[in-house]
């Protein structure tokens, strides 16, 4: 039980350490320090400032990956396309919530092979529901089957991650929803029958 509130100050305070200095100059002493814990004691748990920032990224990222998890089965094309405007709302609005932290990820990404690599594992995961998605609606005659899925979700991803970074980084040009309206409506446009 210790070990488990040991290991849960130390994401706390990694938290507020990458907040206030940012990814680059955050360091696994500002995050021991402020934890209030032993050097020996915090790389029990991590191996650095890396590996705890990928526990975060983990833990934010599975509250969009929550809304990728809703259940899809349109019936229409209309239905498709109001769970998938719902769900691109939803992740877009997620981007603008955890914009902090998604901050620190951006910049982590681009200086960090490790969490590169990890960013690059949790886009594969949301392009394989995604394929998942495409798959069951092509399987049902709602969707154009000579479209390969993993290219069409592959794309839909990258205009979805697109428009998280712009929100992230606070530069997009129009609001969270119209976003979301017409990306989802050129897509299910292109996609569905």
């Amino acid at each position: 039980m210790r070990s488990i509130m040991t290991r849960q100050k130390l994401l706390e305070a990694a938290k507020e350490v990458f907040l206030e200095e940012g990814f680059q100059r955050a360091t696994i002493s500002q995050i021991i320090k402020k934890a209030n814990v032993g050097y020996g004691t915090a790389y029990v748990h991590f191996e650095g400032k890396d590996d705890i920032l990928i526990v975060l990224m983990e833990g934010v990222m599975d509250q969009f990956y929550h809304i990728a998890e809703t259940p899809f089965f349109p019936t229409s094309k209309e239905e498709a396309e109001q769970v998938i405007e719902k769900q691109a709302y939803a992740f877009l609005k997620m981007a603008e919530a955890e914009r902090g932290m998604m901050q620190v990820f951006e910049q982590a990404i681009g200086i960090s092979p490790v969490v590169s690599d990890k960013w690059k594992e949790i886009r594969e995961r949301f392009i394989q529901r995604i394929s998942k998605d495409i798959a069951y609606s092509q399987q049902n005659g709602l969707a154009r089957a000579a479209l390969n899925h993993e290219l069409v979700a592959r794309g839909w991803f990258f205009a979805n991650e697109m428009y998280l970074w712009e929100i992230v980084r606070n530069e997009h040009q129009a609001s969270v929803e119209d976003i979301a309206k017409t990306i989802t409506a050129i897509y299910t446009t292109g996609l569905y029958l």
